[in-house]
Protein backbone atom coordinates (compact mmCIF):
# COMPACT_ATOMS: atom_id res chain seq x y z
CA UNK A 1 0.00 0.00 0.00
CA UNK A 2 1.44 3.33 -1.11
CA UNK A 3 -0.06 6.38 0.61
CA UNK A 4 0.49 10.03 -0.36
CA UNK A 5 0.03 12.45 2.56
CA UNK A 6 -0.29 16.05 1.38
CA UNK A 7 1.04 19.12 3.22
CA UNK A 8 2.37 17.31 6.26
CA UNK A 9 4.51 20.39 6.84
CA UNK A 10 2.99 23.82 6.36
CA UNK A 11 5.02 26.47 4.46
CA UNK A 12 6.36 28.10 7.64
CA UNK A 13 7.54 24.80 9.16
CA UNK A 14 9.01 23.77 5.84
CA UNK A 15 10.99 27.00 5.47
CA UNK A 16 12.38 26.72 9.01
CA UNK A 17 13.34 23.11 8.38
CA UNK A 18 15.18 23.95 5.17
CA UNK A 19 16.95 26.92 6.79
CA UNK A 20 18.21 24.67 9.58
CA UNK A 21 19.41 22.02 7.16
CA UNK A 22 21.22 24.59 5.00
CA UNK A 23 23.45 25.37 8.00
CA UNK A 24 24.05 21.73 8.97
CA UNK A 25 27.24 19.70 8.57
CA UNK A 26 26.51 16.66 6.43
CA UNK A 27 28.30 13.30 6.57
CA UNK A 28 28.78 10.50 4.05
CA UNK A 29 25.47 8.62 3.90
CA UNK A 30 27.20 5.27 3.54
CA UNK A 31 28.03 5.32 7.24
CA UNK A 32 24.47 4.27 8.15
CA UNK A 33 23.99 1.73 5.35
CA UNK A 34 24.13 -2.04 5.65
CA UNK A 35 26.73 -4.19 3.90
CA UNK A 36 24.82 -4.58 0.63
CA UNK A 37 23.32 -1.08 0.55
CA UNK A 38 26.67 0.62 1.17
CA UNK A 39 27.87 -0.30 -2.30
CA UNK A 40 24.97 1.50 -4.03
CA UNK A 41 24.45 4.47 -1.71
CA UNK A 42 25.82 7.85 -2.78
CA UNK A 43 24.42 10.72 -0.74
CA UNK A 44 25.00 12.76 2.39
CA UNK A 45 23.18 12.42 5.67
CA UNK A 46 22.95 14.06 9.08
CA UNK A 47 24.35 11.80 11.83
CA UNK A 48 21.73 10.34 14.17
CA UNK A 49 23.01 12.43 17.08
CA UNK A 50 23.25 15.72 15.14
CA UNK A 51 21.40 18.46 17.10
CA UNK A 52 19.54 19.62 13.98
CA UNK A 53 18.41 16.07 13.19
CA UNK A 54 17.12 15.56 16.72
CA UNK A 55 15.32 18.93 16.83
CA UNK A 56 13.68 18.60 13.42
CA UNK A 57 12.91 14.92 13.90
CA UNK A 58 11.07 15.58 17.15
CA UNK A 59 9.07 18.34 15.47
CA UNK A 60 8.04 16.05 12.61
CA UNK A 61 6.92 13.32 15.02
CA UNK A 62 4.83 15.86 16.97
CA UNK A 63 3.18 17.02 13.74
CA UNK A 64 2.45 13.45 12.66
CA UNK A 65 0.90 12.72 16.04
CA UNK A 66 -1.91 15.10 15.06
CA UNK A 67 -2.22 13.95 11.44
CA UNK A 68 -5.36 11.80 11.18
CA UNK A 69 -4.50 10.37 7.76
CA UNK A 70 -1.09 9.24 9.00
CA UNK A 71 -2.65 7.56 12.03
CA UNK A 72 -5.31 5.82 9.93
CA UNK A 73 -2.83 4.58 7.32
CA UNK A 74 0.10 3.61 9.54
CA UNK A 75 -1.59 2.69 12.84
CA UNK A 76 1.75 3.52 14.45
CA UNK A 77 3.06 1.70 17.51
CA UNK A 78 6.66 2.97 17.34
CA UNK A 79 8.49 5.47 15.14
CA UNK A 80 12.21 5.62 14.46
CA UNK A 81 13.24 9.27 14.92
CA UNK A 82 13.39 10.85 11.45
CA UNK A 83 16.74 11.14 9.70
CA UNK A 84 17.70 13.59 6.96
CA UNK A 85 19.52 13.14 3.67
CA UNK A 86 20.81 15.30 0.86
CA UNK A 87 21.25 14.32 -2.78
CA UNK A 88 23.24 16.59 -5.07
CA UNK A 89 24.54 16.17 -8.62
CA UNK A 90 25.51 12.55 -9.41
CA UNK A 91 24.14 11.30 -6.06
CA UNK A 92 21.80 8.30 -6.10
CA UNK A 93 20.79 5.22 -4.12
CA UNK A 94 20.58 1.98 -6.07
CA UNK A 95 18.10 -0.87 -5.57
CA UNK A 96 17.98 -1.96 -1.94
CA UNK A 97 15.71 -3.21 0.81
CA UNK A 98 15.57 -1.62 4.26
CA UNK A 99 16.65 -3.79 7.17
CA UNK A 100 13.77 -5.48 8.99
CA UNK A 101 14.82 -4.22 12.43
CA UNK A 102 16.14 -0.75 13.10
CA UNK A 103 17.89 0.30 16.35
CA UNK A 104 16.89 3.59 17.94
CA UNK A 105 20.06 5.61 18.42
CA UNK A 106 21.12 6.11 22.03
CA UNK A 107 18.60 3.61 23.42
CA UNK A 108 18.34 -0.18 23.81
CA UNK A 109 15.13 -0.16 21.75
CA UNK A 110 14.53 -1.78 18.38
CA UNK A 111 11.77 -1.03 15.85
CA UNK A 112 10.37 -3.42 13.24
CA UNK A 113 10.32 -1.52 9.94
CA UNK A 114 6.79 -2.34 8.74
CA UNK A 115 6.45 0.99 6.91
CA UNK A 116 9.01 3.28 5.28
CA UNK A 117 8.36 7.01 5.03
CA UNK A 118 9.92 9.78 2.95
CA UNK A 119 9.02 13.41 3.61
CA UNK A 120 10.07 15.64 0.70
CA UNK A 121 11.66 18.95 1.73
CA UNK A 122 12.76 20.35 -1.66
CA UNK A 123 10.38 21.58 -4.34
CA UNK A 124 10.36 19.17 -7.30
CA UNK A 125 11.34 21.89 -9.77
CA UNK A 126 14.45 22.79 -7.73
CA UNK A 127 16.28 19.61 -8.75
CA UNK A 128 16.33 17.22 -11.70
CA UNK A 129 16.13 13.47 -11.25
CA UNK A 130 15.99 12.13 -7.69
CA UNK A 131 12.72 10.22 -8.12
CA UNK A 132 11.99 7.63 -5.44
CA UNK A 133 11.24 4.32 -7.16
CA UNK A 134 9.29 1.53 -5.43
CA UNK A 135 8.95 -1.88 -7.03
CA UNK A 136 5.28 -2.70 -6.60
CA UNK A 137 3.38 -5.86 -7.52
CA UNK A 138 2.28 -4.12 -10.71
CA UNK A 139 5.72 -2.78 -11.60
CA UNK A 140 7.93 0.17 -10.61
CA UNK A 141 6.28 3.33 -9.26
CA UNK A 142 8.11 6.68 -9.40
CA UNK A 143 7.41 9.30 -6.74
CA UNK A 144 8.54 12.93 -6.69
CA UNK A 145 6.27 14.99 -4.46
CA UNK A 146 5.86 18.67 -3.60
CA UNK A 147 7.87 19.90 -0.63
CA UNK A 148 6.02 19.14 2.60
CA UNK A 149 4.31 16.04 1.21
CA UNK A 150 5.12 12.53 2.41
CA UNK A 151 4.84 9.02 1.01
CA UNK A 152 4.33 5.83 3.04
CA UNK A 153 5.14 2.44 1.53
CA UNK A 154 5.82 -1.10 2.81
CA UNK A 155 9.23 -1.51 4.41
CA UNK A 156 9.56 -4.78 2.52
CA UNK A 157 9.62 -2.98 -0.86
CA UNK A 158 12.70 -2.96 -3.06
CA UNK A 159 13.29 0.72 -3.78
CA UNK A 160 15.85 3.20 -5.10
CA UNK A 161 16.52 6.90 -5.66
CA UNK A 162 17.36 7.86 -9.24
CA UNK A 163 20.47 9.97 -9.85
CA UNK A 164 20.13 13.70 -9.25
CA UNK A 165 21.42 15.49 -12.34
CA UNK A 166 21.16 19.05 -11.03
CA UNK A 167 20.04 20.91 -7.92
CA UNK A 168 19.66 19.59 -4.40
CA UNK A 169 17.14 17.11 -3.01
CA UNK A 170 16.51 17.31 0.74
CA UNK A 171 14.28 14.82 2.52
CA UNK A 172 13.46 13.29 5.87
CA UNK A 173 13.12 9.53 6.06
CA UNK A 174 12.15 7.12 8.81
CA UNK A 175 10.40 3.88 9.66
CA UNK A 176 7.25 2.93 11.53
CA UNK A 177 6.37 -0.21 13.44
CA UNK A 178 2.63 -0.58 12.99
CA UNK A 179 0.18 -2.08 15.45
CA UNK A 180 -0.94 -4.18 12.46
CA UNK A 181 2.05 -5.98 10.99
CA UNK A 182 0.66 -7.08 7.60
CA UNK A 183 0.41 -4.52 4.79
CA UNK A 184 -2.70 -6.19 3.33
CA UNK A 185 -4.48 -5.95 6.69
CA UNK A 186 -3.51 -2.31 7.12
CA UNK A 187 -4.86 -1.66 3.61
CA UNK A 188 -8.22 -3.24 4.49
CA UNK A 189 -8.49 -1.17 7.67
CA UNK A 190 -7.45 2.03 5.91
CA UNK A 191 -10.01 1.63 3.12
CA UNK A 192 -12.72 0.75 5.66
CA UNK A 193 -11.83 3.77 7.77
CA UNK A 194 -12.04 6.06 4.72
CA UNK A 195 -15.45 4.63 3.80
CA UNK A 196 -16.74 5.17 7.34
CA UNK A 197 -15.49 8.77 7.37
CA UNK A 198 -17.10 9.45 3.98
CA UNK A 199 -20.47 8.05 5.07
CA UNK A 200 -20.26 9.98 8.35
CA UNK A 201 -19.78 13.19 6.36
CA UNK A 202 -22.39 12.58 3.65
CA UNK A 203 -25.16 10.73 5.53
CA UNK A 204 -24.37 10.82 9.25
CA UNK A 205 -27.87 9.57 10.15
CA UNK A 206 -27.16 6.16 8.60
CA UNK A 207 -27.74 3.53 11.29
CA UNK A 208 -25.38 1.18 9.44
CA UNK A 209 -22.56 3.59 10.27
CA UNK A 210 -22.39 2.23 13.81
CA UNK A 211 -22.29 -1.32 12.47
CA UNK A 212 -19.45 -0.47 10.09
CA UNK A 213 -17.52 1.21 12.89
CA UNK A 214 -18.04 -1.94 14.93
CA UNK A 215 -16.61 -4.06 12.12
CA UNK A 216 -13.57 -1.78 11.90
CA UNK A 217 -12.83 -1.92 15.61
CA UNK A 218 -13.42 -5.66 15.83
CA UNK A 219 -10.94 -6.22 13.00
CA UNK A 220 -8.47 -3.90 14.69
CA UNK A 221 -8.99 -5.75 17.96
CA UNK A 222 -8.32 -9.06 16.19
CA UNK A 223 -5.23 -7.92 14.26
CA UNK A 224 -3.57 -5.23 16.37
CA UNK A 225 -0.60 -5.78 18.64
CA UNK A 226 -0.23 -2.43 20.47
Amino acid sequence: MLIHLKQVLDPESLEKCRATLEQADWSDGRGSAGYLSRAVKRNRQLPDDHPAARELGEKIVRILDGNLQFTAAALPAKIVPPLFNCYEEDNSYGRHVDGAIRPVFGTPHRVRTDISATLFLSEPDSYSGGELIMEDTYGPVEVKLPAGDMVLYPGSSVHAVKPVTSGRRLAAFFWIQSMVRGDHRRSILYELDKAIQRIATETPEQEALVDLAGVYHNLLREWADP
